[in-house]
């Protein structure tokens, strides 16, 4: 009878297991990263993986992040920022940290449920300054924007 219990619990765990492993699997065919550090829009996809990008855009208009069970660093520092630019962060069970240069203000906008997202960019003083929208949705999982 112990041994029941144990080999149906052994298959539960294993058949988990391989549905996530087989859903990360058919989530990254069907959705994969676009863009690259010359790119003025990105729609980056880390999916059980992880990303890092440093971009070097001439005009960034910003795309999106996703990262479900992985993980994306996007560096902005070295782009410049187009007007009207803005970027979508999902962070599920994963994590995204944007840095960009202080001379960017940030405005972040974003809902976490059981996870969490920072936006700790210094602002700069110049009312002129560029200006990146940042929407964050974090589900158990997190993102920062930092400089």
């Amino acid at each position: 009878m112990m041994w029941r219990l144990i080999r149906s619990v052994l298959l539960l765990i294993t058949g988990a297991i391989g549905g996530f492993a087989g859903a990360a699997a058919l989530m990254r065919g069907a959705v994969s990263s676009q863009g690259d550090a010359d790119s003025d829009e990105l729609a980056l996809v880390a999916i059980f993986n992880g990303i890092e990008l440093a971009s070097q855009s001439a005009a960034f208009r910003g795309g999106s992040v996703l990262a479900w069970f992985g993980g994306v660093s996007l560096d902005l520092r070295e782009a410049t920022l187009a007007p009207g630019a803005h970027i979508d962060v999902r962070a599920m069970f994963g994590g995204v940290a944007i840095r960009v240069p202080p001379t960017w203000r940030i405005e972040a906008h974003g809902t976490a449920v059981a996870g969490g997202w920072d936006a700790s960019a210094a602002q700069p003083d110049d009312p002129e300054a560029p200006t990146l929208l940042v929407n964050v949705v974090a589900a158990l999982g997190g993102a920062s924007i930092t400089n």
